[in-house]
């Protein structure tokens, strides 16, 4: 059956009704769910099923049936391996239906269905008796809910009901316990992903409003891959501590708790950033560990298995303090039942524990529900925001009038400083315009901006004066952009506005091109790699239920990822594959492009990396993609600011480097649709 499902086009801007089968959601969910992932995580795995083995191992030593719990069974694997390790029987939770299907039928497949019994229902709900979903309580608990937080899919309430409904007192459980760690330090790059920094416009020095300063900023986790950020750009001020434990062999607590970490500062500096993270003890004797520390943290980096499920954690603090050396100090960290937050004291300041636990950090000055954290630090980029204003510089007149298209944008701000006679700026929301009036507000320019809270298509005349635009100006930047040519959301505000401008009028950036090149990807290639047997288990009916979900659209689509997080190898020359002329309105016919690039290295071609770069005149050009040349190598640098595309091939081509072998592509850019059709493939002489 199929429904016309309204949805927002981030190009066109516009909503479209889209004739999409009832099925869209789920197989999407499904395609997006990185599944493999995990298990392709071969230390977790092994070390999942050591824990299991002696957890089993102890149960039976005590003369007991061994009756598992496994909540977040996911493909049933670690109820597989509970069996094999002697389990007598499994109880395996799995709330999500299409998960639990896929489970159903691996276990049947590997022969287990006699022991294990799949539970289609979130773990709360699940019911303990002669009638119930499980006939008697479990004396193992085996779970896998945890996120790059620890606790942020709600594992501490999960694991609290368990103990109260659906295990027996003094149950093992695997894993045993987890350790949260954390390191206070400072950071002028990750600094830069939490607060508006001062820029320097033409001698002039723009500053961020007192309330963006001041305030606490988002409560959000910012989780990254730690292993790509160099040490060299973290000064650490603390020793590495111990923060909480958490053993679930016992009953466990989802309510407000905190903990705190006494230390003497190592070094000298600004406490702005906590980086965390945390190990999984496996066995109550903590002999069987996985760990979750970034590379770096290894005496060999290269040997640090690499994950996406779960990765390291940021925190900003919120208010940034002067530390010296040999500073007594104590590190705080809060939680509630799904997030965690930090905060910082002296010791000499009054005893913890007459002090409230700190809040949760929360804005108050709106920035930081206006911008992301990469937006923040793509605004922050001095070389990024010297490219505009040279490009603005080369533009503007005394008597320019200027419109500026892109949400929550400062190049309005710049315009003004540059001299502009007029400025307008036409902004996507209430508390975006909120935020921009507060930043001219603090340089001592309100009023020099004209904020329009108008869509493009619905601006007249009458809206800027009557004057005629002579500069449309856009970076561009757009919030509902997923995908890099979601950009071109620009062209279509250009069009729009065309009856506005001067007939000479001076469009920034002028042009755009998409650039591609073919990727062999270090570790990113296991999200979409489909398993086949994993531990010595059958779950291919896993990988044949992603399949289907990937076919459900006729042609396969890019995905987005930032690549500066997932290192990987240019396979190919990198080229621009599709140019788009912004001084001309959106043409009604679509734009076509082919060709091939030939293989130039050795090396396993996992898929097509794609970005825009921004032409903001004939000789100023900003990239949301590579930002250098790509190495002899074939090592790449990408902007930490925007995601690039990934098109993924279904299977790994091995490439020989000798050219004989090349990506063929054929591209359609859909005006109607706002879209990029897309076929990749490879092809040999």
């Amino acid at each position: 059956m199929k429904t016309f499902c309204g949805r927002a086009n981030p190009t066109t801007g516009a909503l479209d009704w889209v004739e999409e089968s009832d099925e869209y959601d789920y197989h999407q969910e499904i395609a997006r769910s990185c599944y493999a992932d995990m298990l392709h995580d071969h230390d977790r795995n092994e070390k999942y099923y050591q824990g299991i083995r002696g957890a089993v191992a102890r149960v039976k030593a005590r003369g007991e049936r061994v009756v598992v719990l496994d909540i977040g069974t996911g493909t049933g694997l670690l109820s597989m391996m509970a069996v094999t390790a002697g389990a007598d029987l499994c109880y395996a939770v799995e709330v999500f239906k299409p998960m639990a299907e896929a489970a159903l039928s691996i276990v049947e497949k590997n022969g287990f269905s006699d022991k294990i019994k799949i539970i289609n229902k979130h773990s709360t709900d699940v019911t303990v008796g002669p009638d119930g979903d499980m006939q008697v309580k479990a004396n193992v608990l085996i779970t896998e809910l945890f996120d790059t937080e620890l606790i942020g899919e709600g594992a501490l309430p999960s694991y609290e009901h368990a103990h109260q409904n659906l295990v027996q007192e003094g149950c093992e459980a695997v894993p045993h316990r987890a350790t949260v760690y954390a390191q206070l330090g400072e950071s002028e790059l990750l600094q830069c992903w939490a607060q508006l920094q001062p820029a320097d416009v033409e001698g002039a020095r723009l500053v961020p409003p007192p309330a963006v300063s001041r305030c606490a900023g988002a409560h959000s986790v910012c989780d990254i891959q730690l292993s790509q950020v160099s040490p060299a750009s973290f000064t650490a001020l603390s020793p590495l501590c111990t923060m909480f434990s958490v053993d679930f062999s016992k009953p466990v607590s989802s309510a407000l708790q905190s903990h705190s970490s006494q230390f003497v500062a190592q070094s000298g500096g600004r406490a702005q950033v906590v980086l965390s993270w945390w190990d999984l003890d496996m066995d109550p004797g903590g002999s069987i560990v996985c760990s979750m520390a970034p590379s770096w943290t290894y005496p060999q980096p290269k040997t640090a298995p690499w994950r996406d499920h779960w990765m390291q954690s940021v925190y900003f603090l919120p208010v940034e303090s002067r530390v010296s050396e040999g500073d007594e100090l104590s590190l705080t960290v809060c939680h509630d039942d799904y997030s965690l937050w930090y905060s910082l004291r002296s010791n000499s300041q009054q005893d913890a524990q007459t002090e409230a636990p700190p809040s949760r950090p929360c804005c108050t000055c709106q920035a930081h529900l206006v911008w992301t954290r990469p937006r923040f630090g793509e605004l922050n980029d001095r070389r990024r925001t010297e490219s505009y204003v040279s490009a603005l510089r080369s533009v503007l007149r005394d008597d320019s009038v200027c419109l500026s298209v892109s949400d929550g944008s400062l190049l309005p701000v710049f315009a003004r400083v540059l001299g502009a006679e007029k400025v307008f700026s036409l902004e996507n929301s209430r508390m975006s315009k909120l935020l921009i009036e507060q930043v001219l507000e603090a340089n001592s320019m309100k009023g020099g901006v004209e904020l329009l809270e108008i869509r493009p298509e619905q601006l007249s005349s009458n809206d800027v004066g009557g004057k005629q635009i002579s500069v449309l100006m856009g970076e561009p930047y757009f919030s509902t952009s997923l995908l890099p040519w979601h950009s071109l959301f620009f062209w279509y505000c250009r069009s729009a506005l065309a009856g506005l401008l001067r007939p000479d009028a001076t469009i920034l950036p002028c042009s755009a091109s998409l650039h591609m090149v073919a990727v062999e990807f270090q570790d990113l290639w296991r999200i979409r790699a489909p398993c086949g047997t994993c531990e010595g288990f059958d779950v291919t009916p896993m990988d044949e239920m992603v399949q289907r979900s990937l076919d459900f659209r006729e042609s396969r689509e890019a995905e987005p990822h930032p690549l500066w997080e997932y290192p990987c190898r240019a396979l190919t020359q990198s080229t621009a594959v599709m140019n788009f002329d912004f001084t001309q309105s959106v043409p009604q016919q679509p734009i076509g492009s082919q060709g091939s690039l030939p293989f130039t290295r050795a090396g396993r071609c996992h898929g097509v990396a794609l970005w825009m770069e921004y032409h903001l005149t004939d000789d100023i050009t900003v990239s949301a993609g590579l930002t250098g040349p790509i190495s002899e190598q074939g090592d790449c640098e990408w902007s930490r600011h925007r995601k690039q595309g990934v098109y993924f091939f279904r299977s790994a081509w091995e490439s020989s480097g000798d050219g004989r072998a090349a990506v063929t592509y054929h591209l359609s850019f859909e005006p109607t649709l706002g879209d990029i059709k897309m076929d990749f493939s490879v092809t040999t002489q």
